[in-house]
């Protein structure tokens, strides 16, 4: 039995590096490297949990296409399950392009595919039931269970006695607060980018006035992923932590947020202390970036630690 499973945003990451401009129309520019990855918030974090030695299960929708294939493939590769991941026959795979620009800013080009027409009926609530984590990783890419659906899922469960995390993406449409509020009540660990906090919270642009915006909304603890600025964690409780971004090279930064997410809810199944679940997962972020790809620089439970030692962080 799975101790974490990650609803959610599973893509096929095809990714080209470097890439600061865009070919004339009907023009060809080469790239030093592209390659396919596993993409989308639920694929990467469930695995990097599975690398950091969580036992992990992951739910969504692909299509019954090679980039299905490919997605299933590498999750069960890395030891995910993915009994629950569903085959639609009409929607193709969520797909995205990712141009890594030199300095390892990215930008995309993102197909919704499969991952709109994940629907509250694919989820089996039992299951969920039996982890210790439920996470949602993706929220505002899945129109079919953003909202009162993904409420109504993270309500059951953290009435089960289940611990709650969400994440989500960037919202396209603008709805912001008004389609995730119904959702904040039933969430234990909100780890959003500043960025999207930013616009949950209305605007605001203080870490500690988003923060608490969300921990008025219901949320028991924020942890905002800052980039450069590393993170800043604060809870119901009145704790506060800022951490410090690890100095690194960065070769890309695709998936970074959510290699932090994963490195948290390993604390969490870890029984750590707020700060050392924050400090761990600070880690995980900043090992992921040193690689190309979401999920080719997280490094195991032990090495990880090794990082921390190495940068003074234990």
């Amino acid at each position: 039995m799975p101790q974490v499973t990650c609803i959610g945003l599973l893509t096929a990451d095809v990714v080209g590096k470097p890439i600061d401009s865009l070919p004339e129309r009907g023009k060809l520019k080469l790239v030093e490297r592209m390659e396919l990855h596993t993409g989308g918030c639920a694929a990467n974090t469930g695995i990097a949990l599975a690398r950091l030695g969580v036992k992990t299960a992951v739910i969504g929708k692909v299509g019954a296409d090679g980039f299905g294939d490919f997605i299933v493939q590498r999750l069960t590769a890395h030891h995910v399950d993915c009994e629950g991941v569903v085959r639609d026959a009409e929607a193709a795979t969520s797909a995205t392009m990712v141009l890594v620009h030199g300095d390892g800013e990215r930008s995309f080009l993102h197909y919704y595919g499969a991952n709109a027409t994940l629907r509250e009926s694919d989820i089996d609530i039992g299951l969920l039931r039996r982890n210790k984590v439920v996470h949602i990783a993706g929220a505002f890419l899945m129109s079919s269970l953003d909202g009162e659906p993904a409420s109504r899922i993270l309500g059951e469960v953290q009435r089960a006695g289940v611990t709650t995390a969400l994440d989500t993406a960037w919202d396209a449409t603008g709805s912001w607060i008004q389609k995730l509020g119904c959702c904040l009540r039933y969430v234990d660990y909100f780890m959003p980018s500043y960025e999207e906090a930013r616009m949950l919270a209305g605007g605001r642009e203080d870490p500690a006035e988003i923060a608490a915006f969300l921990l008025n909304a219901g949320v028991k603890v924020v942890a905002l992923k800052m980039g450069e600025r590393g993170a800043y964690i604060r809870s119901l409780d009145g704790q506060e932590i800022r951490i410090p971004a690890h100095r690194v090279e960065t070769v890309d930064a695709l998936g970074a947020g959510d290699a932090f997410v994963a490195g948290f809810l390993t604390g969490i199944v870890r029984d750590w202390d707020l700060e050392r679940c924050s400090r761990f997962a600070n880690a995980v972020g900043a090992c992921c970036v040193t690689a190309l790809g979401a999920t080719t620089g997280v490094r195991s439970f032990a090495e990880t630690l090794s990082f921390l030692d190495e940068h003074n962080g234990a």
